[in-house]
């Protein structure tokens, strides 16, 4: 896959992932599926107020997401190289559907979502080897920062003049995936987990083919 192709499919599956953390926002009442950072607070808080009935989810949807990542980084650094995207993508897709069968058979909500946050923990080793803007991660504080940073540089002359544009896409794809999936839960419930599950294996089929298509690769050291 080339770059551009690359960078395409990180910002899908930045969209995704604001998707599915609206989803689970809504779900859980407060609670994120791919945003640690905002369920580490909530943990902390809810730790300093003492509230033994709210403190384990979040620590919950932490260590899954956690375990997410490793499992996803594991596969990422097993098979070949070029193999690395639709590896992964396979495994999240996998991941999402448990978590639609989870829902559909579990009255708990919360079941549901720590097999949402172990997908989006994944996701993460998807383009880890992507040079440039970090599209396809499940957070985007750090393109925020970097978008405003670009606007800075553009703006004294200190770097490019369109430097920003990438940085905006990374934020602006979560934002629209995050609007899609509030208004997918609230018309689906549940079911709103298909559109995803489906995006990404169809994102693992392109890319097996792609692979394929490309022929043999030369050896390439990590």
């Amino acid at each position: 896959m080339n770059r551009r192709w690359q960078l395409g499919t990180g910002l899908v599956l930045t969209a995704l992932a604001g998707y599915v953390d609206a989803l689970g926002f809504v779900r859980l009442g407060g609670l994120y599926t791919s945003f640690m950072s905002g369920n580490t607070t909530q943990f902390a808080v809810y730790l300093g107020e003492w509230d033994a009935g709210r403190v384990l989810m979040p620590l919950a949807l932490v260590a899954v997401f956690l375990a997410g990542a490793i499992l996803g980084s594991t596969v990422a650094l097993l098979v070949p190289a070029r193999w690395t995207t639709p590896a992964v993508l396979a495994l999240e897709t996998g991941l999402m559907g448990a978590a639609l069968g989870i829902g559909l058979t579990a009255p708990e909500p919360g079941l549901a979502s720590l097999a949402i946050a172990m997908a989006m923990g994944a996701q993460n080793a998807v383009l880890s080897g992507v040079k440039g803007f970090r599209a396809g991660t499940t957070f985007v504080t750090g393109a925020l920062f970097s978008f405003g940073q670009r606007i800075a540089e553009a703006l004294t002359g200190r770097g490019s003049r369109l430097g920003w544009v990438g940085d905006g896409f990374v934020w602006l794809s979560l934002l629209v995936g995050a609007f899609l999936g509030a208004l997918a839960y609230r018309a689906l419930n549940l079911y709103a987990l298909i559109p995803p599950a489906a995006v990404t294996a169809v994102f693992a089929g392109i890319t097996t083919l792609l692979i394929i298509r490309a022929g043999p690769a030369a050896k390439v050291s990590r």
